[in-house]
């Protein structure tokens, strides 16, 4: 009878996943903290207004401590077999530059532009970033998309959001 000792193979670390939850417990931290720091409401109010951050910060942190303890125990993702992903491809830095750019663009003429032309244009500059080339469907899309938001944003919730040019028309 042959016995053969154990193979112990070294147990690989994820050090991107304690980084990844030590992030998380830094923002769940500054968010509790933030949360504190804001004034109670009305008496009439059922909920103050630190209780939103509160919950979050709180589920951030208990997400952080369970990611470490998982990342602890030898836990570690596993890669994504999607059906057209080519896992063997590396990041494709011009796409990524694009979409870049398109958001830079958006954040420098939202103000003088407004929500309703740049989202439009978002919306279509992502889609042709992404490969599609029917630019006058896109920028309809983007145009409905971009328009529903604002009114759902300034008439239904009360939250203003930049008209740009377009104020007193919208």
């Amino acid at each position: 009878m042959s016995t053969t000792a154990p193979t112990t193979e070294p147990r690989l670390v994820d050090k991107a996943q304690y980084g990844l939850a030590a992030f998380l417990v830094l923002v769940g931290g500054y968010v509790v903290y933030d949360g504190s720091t804001l004034e109670n409401g009305f008496n009439d109010q059922h909920v103050q207004p630190w209780a939103l951050p509160y919950t979050v910060g709180g589920a951030l942190l208990l997400l952080g401590v369970l990611l470490a303890i998982a990342t602890a125990r030898g836990d570690r993702p596993e890669a994504e077999e999607g059906e057209d992903v080519d896992l063997t491809q590396g990041t494709d830095l011009r796409t990524i530059g694009l979409l870049v750019a398109v958001l830079v663009a958006n954040m420098l003429l939202i103000d003088f532009l407004g929500w309703a032309i740049t989202g439009a244009l978002l919306f279509a500059g992502t889609t042709y970033v992404l490969g599609s080339r029917t630019w006058v469907r896109n920028l309809a899309i983007g145009a409905a998309l971009s328009v529903g938001t604002w009114y759902g944003f300034y008439v239904a919730l009360g939250l203003p959001i930049p008209a740009g040019i377009l104020d007193g028309v919208l």
